[in-house]
């Protein structure tokens, strides 16, 4: 593994590494503490989008880990890139300065170039492509509540958006049999479809809420109303989506002992009501907490040698 940018970019052995080393330092961290395995080292934390999770779940496990954690906002401290200095310079500056960069960005095209010319590793805080790490803190929670991914049905309700297309992959790629629930305009993207087609009846994808959660082990959502509230947009995705929710009702017809994974924030009352979040809240947090246990195991991976 030489950057975590997609979910296809791994193999399924390395999908388990990952979650390995995940168990292990989560389990050193609770005992006292983790190795100092990035003594040393330095990691770019480059947010273009706000975060609350990713941010602070970075700047800890690098903290963790015995790094240094550089935090730059990338509207405002990567001012020169703002005046027209292209990507490409940035890209090949910063892998000069830190060991690895993890940035959360919007197109997925701009962290492939970012990538190809930073000549270090460089991670995937957040795409409107994928979410890989997130997904590898779900793919660890199921793990540890089910004790295997093998066999899992996993249910995606939602957005076919960035969520929906790491979750697809990955959960695929741990032995798991994936369904994607989502509006007929909101499909995920082409060519994750056509991957996840190539596991034939393991994947099954639907607009029928009631049908994708039947029988389900797990079951996530996400927010799918990203639009400003009150706007056009806002009330055309309260349309489009209704009937998408996470309710009591709905998930009678998923496994009797389901677990409700969210990423966060969630928006109660809309993809998921409250009585369901909080009646799964210990999973959910618990999901919460691992992306900083995946996360220290991924930068482990590729610059501390496990």
């Amino acid at each position: 593994m030489k950057h975590l940018l997609k979910m296809s970019d791994l193999t399924p052995g390395e999908v388990s590494h990952i979650l390995d080393v995940a168990d292990q330092l989560k389990a050193q961290q609770k005992a006292g503490g983790t190795p100092p395995l990035l003594a040393g080292k330095s990691v770019a934390l480059m947010f273009s989008k706000n975060s609350t999770r990713t941010r602070n779940s970075f700047e800890v496990g690098v903290y963790q880990l015995g790094g240094l954690g550089h935090y730059m906002n990338a509207a405002t401290e990567l001012q020169q890139s703002g005046r027209g200095e292209p990507l490409k310079d940035t890209a090949r500056v910063l892998g000069r300065y830190y060991d690895c960069v993890v940035w959360r960005t919007y197109r997925q095209c701009d962290l492939e170039e970012f990538a190809e010319l930073a000549g270090v590793p460089v991670i995937n805080g957040l795409t409107d492509y994928a979410h890989p790490c997130q997904v590898l803190a779900d793919l660890m929670t199921i793990r540890e509540r089910r004790g295997t991914l093998a066999g899992q049905k996993l249910c995606f309700v939602g957005d076919g958006s960035s969520m929906a297309n790491s979750l697809i992959v990955g959960g695929l790629l741990a032995g798991m049999s994936v369904t994607c629930v989502c509006p007929r305009d909101y499909r995920p993207a082409a060519d994750v479809v056509m991957f996840a087609h190539k596991y034939g009846e393991k994947f099954h994808l639907t607009t029928d809420p009631a049908e994708g959660v039947k029988d389900a082990d797990v079951v996530v959502t996400a927010v799918w109303n990203t639009a400003r509230p009150g706007t056009q947009d806002s009330e055309q995705r309260l349309r489009d989506f209704a009937g998408y929710q996470l309710t009591s009702s709905l998930l009678a017809a998923a496994k009797p002992d389901h677990m409700v994974l969210h990423c966060l924030p969630a928006h109660r009352g809309e993809e998921i009501s409250t009585a369901v979040f909080e009646g799964h809240a210990d999973e959910i947090f618990d999901e919460a907490e691992n992306r900083l246990h995946v996360q220290k195991a991924v930068l482990a991976i590729l610059l501390g040698g496990k």
